[in-house]
């Protein structure tokens, strides 16, 4: 089923621009043709290895670079850093066929947005680009129990810490995937509480929001 929408229905103001990165010729053109039958994306580059990708970083305005991490020349974790050496806005999603939680794990720490597996629905690449394009994180639901489980195992041995009622329910709609905004409207408090409530669980657990996550997940929290 093609789009409704021509191209010419979008301000190519409006559109996203994207770069495809990946060596293998005919992974790269599916991407690529599956991203191009959405009018509010545009690829504007495609590139055969790390070092081209980061010349059309530098040589156009890329909302999303969709890189894979097993090419030739620059590799995707000195891009990333390139990336962030150079303060650009482009956003950098993953796709490729390896889950390794401490490979995953590294790439997101080094700013990668977006983790995608090659096994997925082609369609799946379209919603993942929209949303690291959103500066949101997407990961592959098998990544994402990658990540959970690596977590949980350098969590499990923490003690049981003494949360207030208040921020047991501020962490619980924090693991169901609530924004700080969303947290405060549900709870009736402002986004500036519910920083302050999870500054003092982070401090409380010793961990950081990502692990926080994991560690509510770990235990069911909120759960009878």
């Amino acid at each position: 089923m093609t789009d409704p929408l021509s191209h010419k229905a979008i301000p190519e103001s409006h559109r996203l621009r994207v770069v495809v990165a990946d060596d293998h010729p005919i992974m790269r053109s599916g991407i690529a043709n599956e991203l191009r039958r959405h009018p509010d994306i545009e690829v504007i580059g495609e590139a055969v290895n790390g070092d081209q990708a980061l010349a059309l970083v530098r040589s156009y305005d890329v909302d999303v670079l969709v890189l894979d991490v097993n090419m030739p020349g620059l590799k995707a974790l000195h891009l990333l850093r390139e990336l962030e050496a150079l303060r650009s806005p482009t956003r950098v999603l993953i796709i490729t066929g390896q889950n390794d939680s401490e490979y995953v794990i590294t790439l997101i720490k080094s700013g990668a947005k977006g983790y995608l597996l090659k096994d997925e629905e082609p369609a799946t690449i379209t919603t993942a680009v929209r949303t690291v394009a959103r500066g949101k994180t997407w990961l592959s639901p098998q990544v994402l129990d990658t990540v959970l489980d690596h977590t949980v195992r350098d969590t499990d041995t923490l003690d049981e810490p003494e949360l207030s009622s208040r921020e047991t329910e501020v962490l619980r709609l924090l693991s169901e995937g609530r924004s700080n905004q969303e947290i405060g409207e549900q709870l009736g408090i402002s986004e500036r509480t519910v920083r302050f409530h999870l500054r003092n669980i982070y401090d409380k657990l010793g961990l950081k929001r990502g692990q926080a996550i994991a560690w509510a997940v770990r235990n069911r929290l909120g759960e009878e």
